[in-house]
């Protein structure tokens, strides 16, 4: 709605330690507004070296002012996931993902994941989308795969003139034995509001949590 927001702060950034959530409207970088300003002017602004500062101004709904938050910025690494067992009752049989991007690479780590959780002795799974902007479609559509039937629709494409084009699951469908619910808050956007409603969509598995952010446009990658 034209307003520069936040939909999640990453994993283990500068923005995510400064204490910037889901939702969180900027209003100024430094004593520069942000309205009409592009997203490309805003990431310009935000960007900068290493160890220098950049203040946000920052309003959230529940405050009824604006605050100001001064941000060290720093080299971003994003995670693409970690996972553990979580032991109930003494027995180690829940596997727990915590999905923080649909990177090029999040991909590849899950499959590396999902080997490791198929060699343990998880049979149920907690997968947290929760603060989860997105990423590549095709990420998002081959980890539904794991969980999906070969063939199964993972989401349409609708181009607005009559063109739709379907993403269907690849497999391998590795864990359709498994029981599942999924975690959603305000910042699962894109992605994983994809991957959350193929799994609801698809085997009625139960999302937990909030409203997810809704958020409708897709990035491709493109081999150049």
């Amino acid at each position: 709605k034209g307003q520069l927001q936040v939909i999640a702060p990453l994993e283990g950034t500068p923005a995510q330690r400064a204490g910037l959530r889901a939702g969180d409207k900027i209003l100024k970088i430094d004593d520069k507004s942000t309205v009409d300003m592009t997203i490309e002017e805003a990431v310009s602004l935000i960007r900068g070296p290493k160890g220098t500062e950049v203040t946000l101004t920052i309003f959230r709904e529940e405050w009824g002012k604006t605050k100001e938050f001064k941000i060290t910025r720093a080299v971003i690494e994003i995670p693409s996931l970690k996972w553990e067992l979580r032991p109930v009752n003494g027995y180690p049989d829940i596997a727990y993902i915590k999905l923080y991007h649909f990177t090029e690479k999040a991909g590849f780590d899950f499959r590396l994941a999902a080997i490791e959780i198929l060699n343990s002795s998880a049979k149920k799974i907690i997968l947290d989308l929760r603060n989860n902007p997105g990423g590549y479609l095709e990420v998002a559509r081959d980890i539904a795969g794991w969980f999906l039937e070969r063939g199964k629709i993972v989401v349409i494409e609708d181009f607005g003139n009559g063109k739709k084009r379907e993403y269907k699951s690849e497999g391998p469908g590795k864990f359709l034995d498994y029981k599942i619910v999924v975690l959603i808050n305000e910042g699962s956007a894109s992605g994983s509001e994809i991957l959350a409603g193929a799994l609801r969509d698809n085997r009625g598995i139960i999302l937990i949590g909030e409203k997810s952010f809704g958020k409708g446009s897709v990035q491709e990658l493109e081999k150049l």
